[in-house]
């Protein structure tokens, strides 16, 4: 609980552009830098989803309804990490959840609200 915090969400019109922030206040630095970090999200009466990920050696990957739209960074010193979503559509609504997986378990922020009108 606690480990991870969402924000930056909103509301946005098609074709427009919002950065989300995944700050980890609680992880000291050591621990924060070698975790692969994750954004999800899920949007409503569906599956939650992985959007994109970026290792420790900022090494990035996403799905392809995001790719090319969508850019994951991270500053370890900051224990931030970010999502910069450009050209949103309506079909990127959700709630949108930063991750990491340690040892098999999955920790979760309680998610930033991302809402797209037509």
């Amino acid at each position: 609980q606690g480990q991870l915090v969402e924000s930056g969400g909103g509301l946005v019109q098609d074709g427009g552009s919002l950065r989300l922030s995944c700050k980890a206040p609680r992880m000291i630095f050591s621990v924060y830098s070698p975790k692969t970090m994750n954004w999800y999200r899920q949007a409503p009466g569906k599956q939650r989803e992985l959007v994109a990920s970026i290792t420790s050696d900022r090494l990035t990957s996403y799905s392809d309804a995001v790719k090319g739209r969508f850019t994951i960074s991270r500053d370890n010193s900051r224990k931030t990490t970010w999502l910069q979503m450009n050209s949103l559509k309506p079909d990127d609504t959700g709630v949108y959840y930063c991750n990491f997986n340690e040892r098999g378990t999955d920790y979760w922020g309680p998610g930033t609200q991302v809402t797209v009108s037509s």
